[in-house]
């Protein structure tokens, strides 16, 4: 079945003047996948360097419009395949819900990497010209992700992808342009958060089956099924949590980092959500759970870390 190309509606003043517009535009539940892997790695080199403090900000102010910028090229081509309806259940459908153009949300997740681009200079200058190079290729897969002839977004690899380069490789660039070097701790550790990133979109692909199916997409959720999909999230949760134990056990981390369990209860909220729901909005409680794990675990690690660290 093949999408309908929908037809932009028309602009409501009151409604682009709404601040919320714009903030829902930006998918703030999905931010965290930008801030949290920038603590994880800055908190990290304090083992290693004494942190630049402007730097961390100039790195975190980078990842975040990357994210940001993603998540509105996301919003223009769900538009464009006639993904994005009025009846649509998410944060997203500015553009079909909301009023505003589809052509004004491309442009500004152009200026938003744009911006991205110069700190990424600054951050460069700061450390090592390497830093653009894979900045660039973080922006081009943020942009391939729904555009491009083969969408990653329609692929069994959206997961995977988003783990690697909004957990795995921001970790190891915040670490990075601290201490100027990479080492096997903070490759380990970035695992766990890397994994509950890939997490978010899988809850999301879980919420969306239905829907993708008929738009001709292959994510994982389809292709394992809702009951499996759900499973393999329960799992994705388990091997976090299990990972930073087994670091505990093998010195390579700190007990401090076992204030991850803390969030434990977000992660059972998150699985137990999904479980017997056929309905997105009946999911939107299980999706908003997800992302929270991530928050709460990534945010304990970094106190974890701190902690260890001033100890």
């Amino acid at each position: 079945m093949q999408p309908q190309i929908q037809t932009q509606p028309e602009s409501s003043p009151r409604k682009m003047a709404n601040w919320k517009v714009w903030w829902r535009l930006l998918r703030p539940h999905t931010l965290s996948a930008a801030f949290i892997p920038v603590f994880i790695g800055t908190a990290s080199a304090l083992f290693v360097t004494t942190i630049d403090i402007p730097l961390f900000f100039v790195m975190l102010l980078a990842c975040l419009l990357i994210q940001a910028g993603t998540n509105m090229i996301n919003e223009y081509f769900d538009f464009k395949r006639g993904l994005d309806t009025a009846e649509s259940v998410g944060i997203g459908g500015a553009i079909v819900r909301d009023g505003i153009k589809a052509n004004t949300v491309l442009r500004l997740a152009f200026i938003f990497f744009g911006i991205a681009t110069l700190l990424g200079v600054y951050i460069s200058m700061s450390s090592s010209w390497w830093i653009a190079l894979i900045g660039t290729i973080c922006m081009t897969a943020g942009y391939f992700y729904t555009g491009g002839p083969v969408p990653i977004a329609y692929t069994p690899f959206g997961e995977l992808v988003a783990g690697l380069f909004m957990g795995l490789i921001i970790i190891l660039l915040s670490f990075y342009i601290q201490t100027g070097t990479i080492t096997a701790t903070i490759i380990l550790i970035s695992v766990p958060i890397s994994i509950l990133v890939g997490a978010i979109l899988l809850a999301n692909n879980i919420r969306d089956l239905d829907g993708d199916k008929e738009n001709g997409r292959k994510t994982l959720a389809i292709l394992i099924g809702r009951k499996n999909a759900i499973t393999f999230l329960a799992l994705m949760f388990i091997t976090s949590y299990i990972w930073i134990i087994v670091l505990i056990f093998v010195d390579l981390a700190s007990v401090w980092s076992l204030l991850v369990l803390i969030s434990i209860p977000k992660a059972i909220q998150a699985t137990k959500g999904f479980i017997g729901k056929t309905q997105p909005i009946q999911m939107m409680p299980a999706m908003k759970a997800t992302a929270q794990t991530n928050i709460h675990f990534g945010f304990l690690l970094s106190i974890g870390l701190i902690v260890s660290y001033i100890v």
